[in-house]
């Protein structure tokens, strides 16, 4: 019987020798094993079969009861560890906390699990008789939200 934790551990000695880091590990009912890792610079598929194929000689015959699945994370999906977070910093991010605010801005920094995004926002400056746009940082916690993910732009 495989686990979670076992797959989990085959992953992460394939990734010691590699620059990709591992974003979740999932295990269906239906007995299909999940495995999405992600990179900087992008995931390669070559690099995806190749990890597939350490996972299978490394299960061996216990694999043969389930449907093994290695593959990227998902671009625009929700992200699930730090490291995407500081993939995408300068990046356009949409944030959407506990409370059900949703904003969207530029990923400026990250720090452990706390990460900073500005956003362009109307306020009243003294001296103008409207308000103008101003940069605006506002910091979470990983932990403390919905979710965060990257916003495709096709300008």
């Amino acid at each position: 019987m495989i686990d979670n934790k076992t797959v989990k551990t085959l992953v992460e000695e394939w990734l010691k020798d590699n620059d990709y880091f591992l974003v979740d590990v999932n295990m269906t009912p239906d007995d299909r094993i999940i495995v999405e890792i992600d990179h900087a610079d992008g995931v390669w598929i070559e690099d995806c079969a190749d990890l597939s194929r350490f996972l299978q000689e490394k299960l061996g015959e216990q694999l043969d009861d389930y449907e093994l699945e290695v593959g990227s994370a998902g671009i625009g999906q929700p992200f699930k560890v730090a490291e995407q977070y500081k993939n995408h910093i300068g990046k356009e991010v949409e944030v959407l906390d506990k409370q059900g605010k949703k904003i969207q801005g530029l990923l400026k920094s990250v720090d452990g699990d706390t990460f900073v995004v500005t956003v362009k926002e109307k306020q009243k400056v003294e001296g103008k008789k409207r308000p103008v746009l101003v940069d605006v940082d506002h910091q979470y916690d990983m932990n403390n939200i919905k979710y965060t993910k990257y916003l495709l732009s096709f300008k």
